[in-house]
């Protein structure tokens, strides 16, 4: 077994949970640690939990690790509409704001990445670095062939089946365990250290399905959105990973062009769940860019 080594074992008492009120919706958010901000966004199929390596090892280095269950995910709101990413970054500008925090750094995985390019393009003032990790941004990156081989349409075939209306809430609902396993299979290197039954919970939970579902249906107009933001580039410093088994170096070009100082990291032996699967070198990479920008 390729367990987590046990000085990475989160101690559930180190973590703060807690509740904002945006437009009356609550966003939950969990904090570890005293000192410079730094927001963590999750991406789908997975919530805040996604982050528990990263945030006690940022804790440890002197940052207030800050990870949210973005709207309709985890044991925030589901609310009815506003999951595109221009809507999502403003949310989560603002629950920064609620907690104190006028400048911060971000990181995004997944869906997570694309909310927080959306942040950092929108709110360049607030945004002192950016850490973007497994994921293409849509809008920015080239839309893939419906024919794509079958070594990458794994990896792509639930954006066209997760934005159809009702369909897939049909067809999952009561057998949200063997959808969701299917991703966590297929797309992680070291299952075993992937804490899949939390996310079947989470995302079994009522509105659960709907609420992740959303982001993909509401990708039109992130694409609009983000062929604006793509005539300004980024400012602030941006980093780059990958994971060695599913994006490799897709983020890293996707960014190109579209930010002034720009650098990249593949991390080996490490499939799409890259904080949870690879959790010592993602932090070893992610932590030096943060203390670069302090």
């Amino acid at each position: 077994m390729n367990a987590i080594p046990s000085t990475l074992a989160p101690a559930q008492d180190a973590f703060s949970h807690d509740y904002v009120r945006i437009d009356g919706h609550r966003i939950h958010c969990v904090t570890a640690g005293q000192g410079a901000p730094v927001l963590l966004i999750p991406g789908w199929p997975q919530t805040w939990y996604a982050w528990r390596h990263v945030m006690q090892a940022l804790a440890a280095q002197g940052f207030q690790a800050i990870a949210v269950d973005p709207p309709g995910t985890g044991f925030s709101d589901r609310p009815d509409t506003g999951y595109d990413t221009g809507a999502i970054a403003q949310t989560l500008h603002r629950t920064m704001l609620a907690l104190g925090h006028a400048r911060y750094q971000v990181a995004g995985h997944d869906v997570g990445m694309w909310v927080a390019y959306a942040l950092a393009s929108d709110q360049p003032q607030a945004v002192q670095s950016l850490a973007l990790t497994e994921a293409v941004i849509p809008g920015l990156a080239p839309e893939p062939s419906i024919f794509a081989p079958p070594e990458q349409n794994i990896f792509l075939w639930h954006f066209m089946f997760n934005q159809l209306a009702d369909l897939p809430e049909t067809l999952i609902a009561g057998r949200e365990r063997a959808y969701l396993e299917f991703m966590f299979n297929r797309w992680s290197l070291r299952r075993d250290r992937v804490a899949v039954d939390v996310y079947v919970d989470a995302y079994s939970a009522p509105g659960g399905l709907r609420g992740g579902f959303a982001y993909y249906r509401a990708i039109p107009e992130t694409m609009r959105q983000n062929r604006e933001r793509a005539q300004r580039a980024l400012t602030m410093p941006v980093l780059a990973i990958g994971a060695e088994h599913a994006t490799g170096d897709a983020p890293l070009v996707t960014l190109r062009g579209h930010a002034d100082d720009l650098c990249g990291v593949i991390v080996p032996d490490c499939g799409h769940f890259i904080m949870e699967e690879a959790a010592q070198p993602f932090i070893a990479a992610l932590l030096p860019f943060l203390q670069r920008t302090l």
